[in-house]
């Protein structure tokens, strides 16, 4: 039986900056159950900054709650079933603007939610895209950032940018619950970003062991024009 879809919205003009990182740094995070995926023998975690547009919980608009950027921190995890292989995600951080957000988030999920204040810069047009995500930590504005020109393109199959966008799990990071949930999304059209930054105190939000890592310029950098999703409630495996 499909579990009952939790929460319904729009992610729209995501930016996906793709790090290759020591699979020895993620290790740790890894919930029992999954082992960690990787592309072409590379494994990667992503910074991805996107907004969240007309949210619903069970179907039920909340007021002063249906729009609002994020910003989270991934890697990327697989795990064997007897219908195959399932290939999801785990957060390591995600930032949100408002703490009822993060509370009901974390309640349901388990996830790792932080409320910071919060703003964005996005600016599409006929020649191209440029999208900024900010958020306020420790009185100083950092950001994650992407710019392409031209139109965005379908994604190519066997590509990088499949394997950071085609993955429909969700994991949580809790070694002891071992729960999961399904997103579900159409595959989305990409711009191949010609600029990308970011701008953060990655060891005070994430930890020293991404800070070599996420220093560096990412390995590949991408803006994803984002669709309707539906998250289904989570349920243990």
């Amino acid at each position: 039986m499909t579990p009952r879809a939790f929460l319904t919205a729009e992610w729209r003009h995501l930016a996906m900056l793709n790090y290759a990182v020591d699979p020895s740094v993620l290790q740790r995070f890894v919930p029992s159950g999954v082992e960690l995926d990787s592309f072409q023998g590379t494994h990667y975690a992503s910074m991805v900054g996107f907004r969240f547009q007309n949210v619903k919980i069970f179907g039920c608009a909340v007021p002063f709650h249906r729009n609002f950027d994020e910003v989270n921190l991934r890697f990327y995890v697989r795990r064997q079933t007897p219908e195959g292989w399932r290939r999801g995600v785990v957060f390591i951080r995600e930032l949100v603007p408002k703490r009822a957000i993060a509370v009901v988030a974390h309640a349901f999920y388990g996830e790792p939610y932080i409320a910071l204040p919060m703003r964005h810069q996005n600016e599409l047009s006929t020649t191209g895209i440029r999208v900024k995500y900010e958020w306020r930590f420790q009185g100083n504005w950092q950001f994650v950032s992407a710019a392409a020109k031209g139109p965005a393109k379908p994604i190519e199959a066997g590509s990088l940018e499949e394997f950071i966008t085609e993955h429909y799990w969700g994991y949580t990071a809790q070694k002891v619950i071992r729960a999961e949930y399904q997103v579900e999304h159409p595959r989305w059209d990409v711009w191949t970003a010609s600029e990308a930054r970011l701008d953060a105190n990655v060891s005070e939000l994430y930890g020293d062991t991404f800070r070599e890592s996420l220093s560096s310029p990412p390995a590949s950098a991408f803006i994803a024009d984002g669709s309707l999703v539906v998250v289904r409630r989570q349920s243990a495996f």
